[in-house]
């Protein structure tokens, strides 16, 4: 990957929550930082391996009310991260120290030459998932995240490294694992559902079963919902499989979790794309070594190799 001049777009808020739930890391007035610390750290490290041309972080910016007006549901109950020990089961606020730590990698960031990309009522998929495909589209992409809605994404220019599994991953090996070609992952996802989110699929129809009833989610052409639903009325009247009877009765389903959980540019106002164009076209490196030791020291977190970090950012930026 090294000799491969990428950009790296990071899917902040998922970096930042799998170090807020684990790094231990504590400012000097012994409140959690870790989701901070943690994320300038794997920066440095995906940065060194990669050696990207260019570092966008994408953050989380209210939600997409567009999502919630089509299923006032969309990710209701979802349950909060596991967190590890070291946070006292007193802290009164955890929303709030999360924010603070939230807030305080933005002013960190600022810092070194990243592009902060924040756009109101607006996830932080649909504005990744513009930028590969359409903003970005003439270069080489990797997206870092462990969520799986990306793999729609995946193809000759689009790969994802996942920090959980510190692996990467192609349309190639995704294509493999689910036995669905990439230009159909979310036409799979569409009838299976997604309980992350909670957005219910069709009963019976999970991954294993849709590819080997329909193998034509296997090919590289696109496969709408509508086409896996008239092959369903096409072969309901040939056999017995409660699926294809069930599809059939629930298409209206399928037909809103595409809706749901398709990143293209159906889910982003004209406005919306607007703020993502202009930040990405205006923003101009930052590179002060001094400002970022300045905050750290602020908050005793001293012992964090600036050094290291800005080091591998000039090499590769």
């Amino acid at each position: 990957m090294k000799k491969d001049r990428s950009v790296l777009i990071i899917d902040a808020y998922n970096l930042f929550t799998r170090h807020f739930c684990a790094n231990p890391t504590l400012n000097k007035e012994g409140i959690p930082v870790g989701g901070a610390i943690g994320f300038l750290g794997s920066l440095r490290k995906i940065v060194d391996d990669i050696y990207p041309e260019k570092i966008y972080v994408i953050w989380e910016a209210g939600g997409s009310p567009r999502r919630r007006s089509i299923f006032p549901d969309y990710k209701k109950g979802r349950k909060p991260p596991k967190l590890n020990r070291f946070y006292d089961n007193d802290l009164h606020d955890l929303v709030e120290n999360k924010n603070i730590q939230v807030s305080l990698l933005v002013e960190m960031l600022k810092n070194i030459p990243v592009c902060q990309v924040y756009v109101k009522d607006c996830e932080a998929d649909d504005v990744i998932g513009y930028m590969a495909k359409y903003k970005l589209k003439e270069q080489k992409c990797v997206i870092l995240s462990s969520d799986k809605d990306f793999y729609q994404l995946l193809n000759d220019s689009v790969v994802i490294y996942s920090p959980t599994s510190k692996k990467y991953v192609t349309a190639k090996e995704a294509q493999d694992r689910f036995m669905v070609s990439s230009e159909n992952f979310c036409t799979l996802r569409s009838f299976c559902g997604d309980t992350s989110d909670n957005i219910p699929g069709i009963k019976g129809a999970g991954f294993k079963t849709m590819a080997r009833r329909f193998p034509e989610l296997c090919e590289p052409e696109h496969v709408s919902v509508d086409d896996i639903i008239k092959l369903s009325q096409q072969r309901v009247k040939a056999g017995k499989v409660k699926l294809f009877q069930r599809i059939c009765e629930n298409a209206d389903i399928a037909r809103r979790n595409w809706k749901l959980m398709h990143l293209g540019t159906s889910n982003l106002a004209a406005s919306q794309i607007e703020k993502i164009n202009d930040s990405i076209d205006t923003y101009r490196p930052q590179r002060n070594k001094i400002g970022l030791m300045r905050i750290l020291a602020r908050e005793g977190l001293s012992n964090f190799d600036v050094d290291s970090l800005f080091f591998t950012l000039n090499f590769a930026l």
